[in-house]
Parts: structure tokens; C-alpha cells; sequence
């Protein structure tokens, strides 16, 4: 028997750009006449094709949880609408071993008008469950979902929490063989997000069905699959383990976000930061850096004033996520600039660099009497490579971000 959850070959989903959807009658009939009204203008007009997907190719084994990682518009959701049967392939093939069950938009598969209860038994039945078996998962579905208040009454008058909730938990403890799921539990509370991974892990590892997620939220991608898929203007540009598939994804939108940090400036402007560079020990310029070892920080500033007069600088450090880790501040630190010339540098060097693996990114704020003269966001991304902090033997083997903690240890 095949190990293969889902295979797809050269898939490919077409487009037409530009084209009316006839609806009621009264958009019917606008789409008519628009549509003579250019037949009558412009007969040899084309019609533009886009393709949310093209030739995209991959397997997934049984029991894996694969997350599928890209931009807006990468094509994430059009590739689970195909492999969930809700659109049809334009071209390719795609085929699926086992029972599906997917969650991809708010209320997936309820009908408003039943209760939930109803729903819950109406999607049983769709996965092809008995009665029974619906029956047996119906306490520990509606417990999970906390809704049990509301149970009775008409989905259609739940909020869309409310239906992330349950119909999440549907989808989970009906025993489908692969669950999709997409960005839909964004939609839910923070406790409840957490619920769910927490329940997507334990079906994926402890009752080995097959997961595919897809998320923007890479810290949950991170924790909850072993291996990633990276999408970009519909193609496949990277599958691998899910390390570097995060690591590429947010390289690819750091890049980005550089280019922005130009445009998004603040601050009175007449104290401008015009480099910044990460050097080593030796004075030798570097793009990345390693766990325990020095690291030099050079910023280079300009401004029409002879000098300047109570300098503070701010570097925010931030994980790959976009969360705080923590602030280098020369006035915190007790090192107070309070005359420098007009233009010059500005050197922060930290003796044992305390950040784990992965990759960040850095903010700036430069302060001048007081005054925010230059204020960046997101003005460099760098890697932090595993490295022995402690110098103990031990290297950062566990791939996780955050901060070394110095410490002293002894027994009595």
C-alpha cells in the first residue's frame, strides 16, 4: 500500500481577468449590455489570463504535517480549493488517499439555517460517518469548541468565532484522514489559536493523519510542521524541511521590507543615520553573526550642525516574527554622548552576542536634545548562526529563537 497522502503533478488554475460575474438581474443585464457595448468599441479585444497556480508538484507521505508558506496571492489558497475539491484544475493532476476534511473560510461547510448541532451531524455525513460515530465524537466536539450555550441554535446568528470554533472542531475529531486548514484560525481568539495547534499536533503526530496548513503566522508553521512548501506567483520555489522554508520566506520579505525602511522614515530629519555596518573582532565588515562571539555595530550619521548635544541611539532587535527580544541604548547602558561632532560614527559593541539561531531584524531610533531626529524601522535583517554561547561544548542545537541568559550556577 502506497505511503502517499496527496499527490499533485503539473497543476495549473486559470483566470480570466476582467470578466463580469452575471449574478441577479440587474447585474446580468449591465454585464450585457457592457459586453455589446464593447463588441461594438473594440472587437478584437483579448481577455487577460492569470494563473494563480502553475505547473506546482509535490508530495506529501502520510502522517506529515506540511506547511504551505507564501505571500499574498502566492496561490496558498486556490492549491487547498483544488485539492479540497471545491475548484476544479485547470490543468495537472492531483490525487488524494484518504477522507478530507478542510477548513478554509469562516463556516466552511455549514448550512446558516441549521443549528449547530444539525451542522455537526450534516458534516459527519458528508465524511461518510454513521450516525454512531457522530454520536460518540458529539460531547468532545462540542466541548472543545465552547459553544455548548449555543448548540441549539441557528448558525446563522453565530458570530465568526463562533464558527471557527466549531467548525474547526469538526473538522479535527471527525477522524478525516487529511486535514487542510487555512488562514481561517486567524480569525479566532489567541487561547483558542492555541487550542488548536495544540490539536492539529496531536493528530498529526500522536494519530498520524496528515496536516496541511497554511498560515502567515511562521512561529505556529514552525511548530506545528516538519516539512514546508514555499509558493511564489503560483509555483513551487522551495520544498524542504521547514527551517529552511521559513528562513527563505522571511528573507524573501525582509528584502522587502528593507526597500521600504527608506520610504518609511520619521523624525525631524536634520540628524540623519546614512550607514550602519556589522563588523567582527578584527574590524572585518560581515553580513551575519554567530551566537557567543563579538559583534560591532557602526553607524554612520550626518547633519548641517557643527555639533551635537545629548545623543541617544536606540537599536530594537527583533526575532523573525516581528517580536521584541530586546533594546541596545547607550543611555541605559550609562554611556552618555553628550557633545559629538555634527557628523561622524557611532560604534555599539557587544562582547558576547546572546541571540539564539535565526534571523532578525533590526529598528533605529537616534534622539538629539531630546528631539527623534531618525527614526527606522526594519533597517537591517541579519542571521544569527548557531553558535556555543556558553562555551561549554554545546552548540545551539535546538533551532529556536530568543536570548541567552548569563548565569551562575552551585550546589551546597
Amino acid at each position: 500500500m502506497s505511503d502517499i497522502a496527496v499527490r499533485v503533478e503539473n497543476l495549473g488554475k486559470k483566470f480570466l481577468i476582467g470578466h463580469e460575474v452575471e449574478g441577479d438581474l440587474r447585474n446580468s443585464l449591465a454585464a450585457k449590455f457592457r459586453k455589446l457595448w464593447r463588441q461594438s468599441t473594440n472587437k478584437n479585444k483579448a481577455k487577460e489570463e492569470f494563473w494563480a497556480l502553475k505547473d506546482v508538484s509535490f508530495e506529501v507521505k502520510k502522517g506529515e504535517a506540511v506547511g504551505i508558506i507564501g505571500r499574498n496571492g502566492a496561490g496558498k489558497s486556490t492549491l487547498l480549493k483544488i485539492l479540497s475539491r471545491i475548484s476544479e484544475p485547470t490543468k495537472g493532476r492531483f490525487e488524494i488517499n484518504g477522507r478530507v476534511s478542510s477548513l478554509l473560510e469562516v463556516g466552511t461547510g455549514f448550512h446558516p439555517e441549521l443549528t449547530g448541532r444539525e451542522n455537526i451531524y450534516l458534516n459527519g455525513t458528508i465524511l461518510g460517518m454513521r450516525r454512531a460515530e457522530i454520536a460518540k465524537k458529539f460531547d468532545a466536539i462540542v466541548d472543545f469548541s465552547g459553544v455548548e450555550k449555543f448548540i441549539d441554535t441557528p448558525v446563522k446568528h453565530y458570530s465568526s468565532g463562533m464558527k471557527v470554533r466549531l467548525a474547526f472542531s469538526v473538522a479535527a475529531h471527525l477522524e478525516p484522514e487529511i486535514l487542510i486548514i487555512d488562514e481561517v484560525l486567524a480569525v479566532g481568539d489567541a487561547e483558542f489559536q492555541k487550542k488548536c495547534l495544540g490539536k492539529m499536533d496531536e493528530v498529526s503526530k500522536n494519530e498520524g493523519r496528515t496536516v496541511l496548513f497554511v498560515s502567515h503566522n511562521m512561529g505556529a508553521i514552525g511548530s506545528l510542521c516538519q516539512r514546508g512548501l514555499v509558493l511564489r506567483d503560483g509555483g513551487v520555489v522551495l520544498e524542504d524541511k521547514i527551517e529552511p522554508c521559513i528562513e527563505y520566506y522571511l528573507a524573501a520579505f525582509n528584502e522587502q521590507t528593507l526597500r521600504q525602511a527608506a520610504r518609511s522614515k520619521k523624525g525631524a530629519g536634520e540628524v540623519q543615520i546614512v550607514d550602519l555596518k556589522f563588523k567582527d573582532k578584527n574590524d572585518n565588515e560581515i553580513e551575519d553573526t554567530i551566537s557567543g562571539q563579538s559583534l560591532i555595530i557602526e553607524l554612520t550619521y550626518q547633519s548641517a550642525f557643527d555639533s551635537l548635544k545629548n545623543v541617544v541611539l536606540g537599536i530594537v532587535i527583533l526575532n523573525s516574527s516581528g517580536q521584541f527580544l530586546t533594546v541596545l541604548n547607550n543611555r541605559m547602558s550609562n554611556f552618555n554622548f553628550t557633545t559629538l561632532p555634527g557628523s561622524g560614527t557611532i560604534t555599539c559593541e557587544i562582547e558576547r552576542l546572546p541571540l539564539m539561531y535565526g534571523l532578525h531584524t533590526l529598528n533605529l531610533n537616534l534622539y538629539v536634545n531630546g528631539i527623534a531626529q531618525d527614526i527606522i524601522e526594519g533597517i537591517k535583517s541579519f542571521y544569527v548562526e548557531e553558535g556555543d554561547y556558553y562555551t561549554s561544548g554545546f552548540s545551539n542545537a535546538v533551532k529556536r529563537q530568543g536570548v541567552y541568559i548569563s548565569q551562575k550556577w552551585k550546589s551546597s
